[in-house]
């Protein structure tokens, strides 16, 4: 069994190095990084898996995690996950999928008795195939070729947050304290409460990965970054919201299933941002981005968040019906609260009809209904630029549109040519609308928008 485990940590161990000669781009060997990365904990999920359904166990050896022998662990996850990545150029991923198929199943029985099969092994074989070396091997091509932006971050998206939420835990419960069952054993209120809070934590971070993907033309994952400097959405407060998200999560996450060991990897995160993240990324946006990032990180701290947004360039128009009544409403809210670099301006001032109410950015990136509100609550404070971050989520803001045009205004046209409002609406609905107001950050002078027509 000895010489199993050696043979199966160094043979894709060494076939990587040698495929590492083929591929040397950066990109190449960054997209073999992040496949590992997702193969390793698809293989810890597809062990947990396995051993429930008789799929294949393993005899109980020294240097184990939850009864996998590490070193086969780390040699499944080379041969899953960089090795076809690095070699991608001369094995199309069908291929790569069928090579690795071929390869477990004479490896696996040749493992006996450090592995041990059950009858239906083979199933367990496709199943990880397709749920775990698949998505691995996309995650790592998209990554080392830049193509699928949009995917391969929310890939990146479920390989990091199962990290953070799953593996990290289970990894910190088997070498110190704490359990899940500790978060199993509280009511259903709880944690639906808790599970509220966390989204809450995570609505940031998230939409600072959506605010990279839209308007940075990058990912989350640091050797993919994006292409611009962005300042916008999470990062108009905050100069590293991902980062101060994951570390609120895990500080919560230990809490609930009270494990010290858990808060010592909260605090090691931490010392890695300042000691080893920061330094590497301050100096490559200074490099890419010069005097912008330096204003930029002059104004923005790295983890006490600002009460009010940074705002740089041109303002953000936020276009609004103001003979709505729910509109009209919406306008004097926004504009009670000093929106910093947002113009609030009537439909009848846009181009064209409008339908639902418009937001449009200073690069001219538009949202509509009440993604666009959620994107002008960003221009307020901390708190309402929560919400609307919250409302922009995948599925929330899908259910706030259908409410909004089911029970408050239905879509409707609006603008130079676009009729009345058809929502039923009273006086304190359809008192005038006060002017527009743009309230602007100190590089930003304020400039008032024309008031609504009367």
């Amino acid at each position: 069994m000895t010489a199993a485990r050696y043979l199966g940590l160094a043979v894709p161990l060494l076939a990587v190095l040698a495929a590492a000669r083929v591929d040397r781009s950066r990109a190449g060997r960054a997209g073999a990084l992040l496949a590992f990365l997702a193969a390793g904990i698809g293989i810890a999920a597809l062990d947990e898996v396995a051993r429930r359904t008789g799929w294949y166990t393993f005899t109980p050896v020294r240097g184990s995690y939850r009864g996998m022998p590490v070193d086969l662990w780390i040699g499944w996850a080379v041969l899953w996950g960089p090795l076809p990545v690095l070699l991608r150029r001369s094995l199309p991923l069908p291929v790569a999928l069928g090579l690795l198929l071929w390869v477990d199943a004479v490896a696996m029985p040749a493992l006996h008795p450090l592995v041990r099969l059950g009858p239906d092994w083979l199933v367990g074989e496709l199943v990880g195939l397709l749920v775990v070396a698949l998505p691995a091997q996309l995650l790592g091509r998209w990554c080392a070729d830049r193509r699928h932006l949009a995917v391969r971050a929310l890939l990146q998206v479920g390989v990091f947050a199962a990290l953070l939420l799953w593996l990290v835990p289970s990894l910190a419960f088997e070498v110190g304290d704490g359990s899940w069952a500790a978060v199993a054993e509280l009511p259903r209120p709880v944690l639906l409460l808790l599970a509220q809070v966390a989204l809450v934590l995570a609505a940031p971070a998230l939409a600072a990965v959506r605010e990279f993907v839209t308007h940075g033309g990058g990912t989350p994952y640091p050797w993919d970054p994006p292409v611009r400097l962005v300042t916008t959405g999470p990062y108009a407060y905050l100069a590293n919201p991902m980062q101060t998200g994951a570390v609120a999560l895990l500080l919560l996450t230990a809490a609930l299933t009270r494990s010290s060991a858990l808060l010592l990897a909260a605090v090691v995160a931490v010392a890695f941002g300042e000691a080893v993240a920061r330094p590497h990324e301050e100096h490559d946006l200074a490099d890419r981005h010069g005097g912008a990032w330096h204003a930029y990180r002059r104004q923005v701290l790295h983890w006490w968040p600002r009460r009010r947004p940074y705002h740089v360039g041109p303002a953000a128009v936020l276009f609004l019906d103001d003979t709505c009544g729910p509109c009209a409403a919406t306008w004097r809210f926004v504009a009670r609260r000093r929106p910093v670099g947002l113009l609030v301006r009537p439909a009848a001032a846009a181009e064209g009809v409008l339908w639902r109410a418009v937001y449009t950015d200073g690069d001219g990136r538009s949202e509509r209904g009440v993604a666009a509100v959620a994107r002008a609550l960003g221009h307020l404070h901390l708190g309402w630029a929560v919400v609307g971050w919250i409302l922009r989520l995948p599925g929330i803001g899908w259910l706030a549109q259908l409410v909004t045009d089911a029970m408050i205004t239905p879509p409707h046209p609006a603008g130079p040519r676009g009729g009345r409002c058809p929502a039923p609406s009273s006086d304190s609905w359809t008192a005038p609308s006060p002017p527009s107001v743009r309230t602007a950050s100190p590089v930003c002078p304020p400039a008032p928008s024309p008031p609504p027509p009367a």
